[in-house]
């Protein structure tokens, strides 16, 4: 790969070499990305796209709330959305940029007015990701408020479509993979900023006495089969507080894996599969994973310290 300086002197973004992704996970593990490029805003990514050879893989984070990078890193370029986080309300509806987290959307929703965003409170990512996976807590998810989606195709194309266009089921968007979501707006409703901030207190807590938001985790590991729980089958099978070297699963909420401190990403996503394997023997139900797993594998990579 070419030294990007080359090419983009005229962005305001940084580019960083050979850069190290596990300090913007939630998990705190993964390898490095080959080219990682933070776009200073919106304009500098459009920019970066429209320049940058389709042949050079390309790869989005966000927040890094539902996301696992394998030790081997990420070849191609990584492109970190976390500067591209613009927020602004019109009436009973919000434009919001793709780096634009969840919960702060949901804060900034509050302060004007707009109720119908308050679930995204209880959802640790950004819009996004939001948007792609069509993420969802408390019986609302993205498609329930999405109105229409800004996006620029690799080719370097912008364009703006509707919501329905989208297809959105289940934690999935039926999108190209060489869409990237540029902005959105979503639309709520008018009602008193204390009313709205109750709610939102009544996620946080549930969030709080019912998942180890304190600890090196992510979002849910496994999607909820059609009409069951993936805690009750993964508890079932009983594999809560079980371990493998410094990965764990979670014994305060058995569908989520935790860090304990010094895991690799391979003790983590291993430990996932053993869970799978577990809950199949047990239960016949064969478990979706709901954490994006990405990057290349280190072979015989176990870290027991």
């Amino acid at each position: 790969m070419k030294k990007f300086s080359e090419f983009y002197h005229d962005l305001n973004g940084e580019f960083r070499e050979n850069y190290p992704l596990a300090n913007l996970t939630w998990f705190k593990v993964g390898g490095p990305a080959q080219m990682l490029f933070i776009p200073e805003n919106k304009d500098d990514l459009i920019r970066f796209i429209k320049k940058c050879p389709i042949k050079y893989p390309k790869t989005v984070i966000g927040a890094g709330s539902n996301l696992l990078i394998r030790d081997g890193g990420i070849p191609g370029i990584v492109i970190s959305t976390q500067k591209v986080n613009s927020i602004k309300p019109f009436d009973s509806s919000l434009y919001a940029e793709c780096g634009a987290l969840d919960m702060t959307i949901s804060r900034e929703a509050s302060k004007y007015g707009i109720t119908g965003l308050e679930f995204l409170i209880g959802i640790p990512g950004t819009i996004g990701g939001g948007i792609k996976m069509n993420a969802g807590s408390y019986g609302m998810e993205i498609k329930d408020i999405l109105q229409d989606v800004e996006v620029i195709d690799y080719s370097g194309s912008v364009f703006k479509i509707n919501s329905d266009e989208l297809e959105m089921e289940y934690r999935k968007s039926n999108t190209p993979n060489d869409w990237l979501f540029l902005s959105c707006n979503l639309r709520g409703e008018k009602s008193e900023s204390h009313k709205i901030r109750s709610k939102m207190k009544e996620i946080m807590k549930d969030r709080k006495n019912n998942q180890p938001i304190n600890k090196l985790t992510s979002g849910s590991t496994f999607k909820n089969p059609y009409k069951m729980k993936s805690w009750e089958l993964i508890d079932a099978a009983g594999c809560r507080g079980l371990t493998l070297g410094n990965a764990k699963v979670s014994e305060k909420h058995c569908n989520f894996l935790i860090n304990t401190g010094k895991a690799n990403s391979s003790e983590i996503e291993k430990l996932g599969n053993i869970v799978k394997e577990r809950v199949l023997k047990k239960s016949g139900i064969n478990l979706e994973w709901e954490i994006i797993r990405i990057g290349n594998e280190i072979e015989n990579e176990i870290n027991h310290e």
